[in-house]
């Protein structure tokens, strides 16, 4: 008897919280808020973080995600890990995060690097980059205030 091929199959499982439970976001201040209640304030001076935020079409927030942990200096991120996020829990909308352990608000050019390289892979999915917010201790920098995106 000749043996039978394997077929390999992908199922995705996603449920939505519950409409009136999401958070919501309608200014970089509200991202914010809801990043800094996750961010763990004893390691946002030591190790570099990347934080990914999925939104709704009527910017409810779908799920946070953190992306990577780095050294004092540096992160990686992978593109294709948040566009996979984005397309698994059906979101219309990103906002990226990330930490500066130094403590300075000053986009490197790295930052604005990654930036546009997500803002055109998520345009080619017909999603939306709302903003990237560079995080430290004592405040924040968001792009979109900036000018940088």
């Amino acid at each position: 008897m000749k043996p039978q091929p394997h077929i390999h199959e992908i199922e995705i499982h996603y449920k939505r919280p519950v409409f009136d439970t999401q958070k919501s976001v309608s200014c970089h201040e509200d991202s914010y808020r809801i990043l800094r209640e996750l961010i763990n304030p004893n390691t946002i001076d030591y190790k570099e973080e990347f934080w990914l935020l999925l939104l709704s079409n009527a910017n409810q927030v779908l799920h946070v995600a953190k992306i990577s942990t780095g050294t004092s200096r540096a992160t990686i991120v992978s593109i294709s890990e948040i566009m996979q996020l984005a397309l698994k829990v059906h979101s219309h909308a990103l906002i990226l995060a990330h930490n500066h352990p130094s403590g300075k608000l000053k986009a490197s050019e790295a930052d604005i690097a990654i930036t546009r390289k997500v803002a055109d892979a998520a345009e080619l999915l017909d999603l939306k980059l709302l903003d990237h917010l560079i995080i430290t201790s004592e405040s924040y920098l968001s792009f979109v205030q900036e000018g940088l995106l």
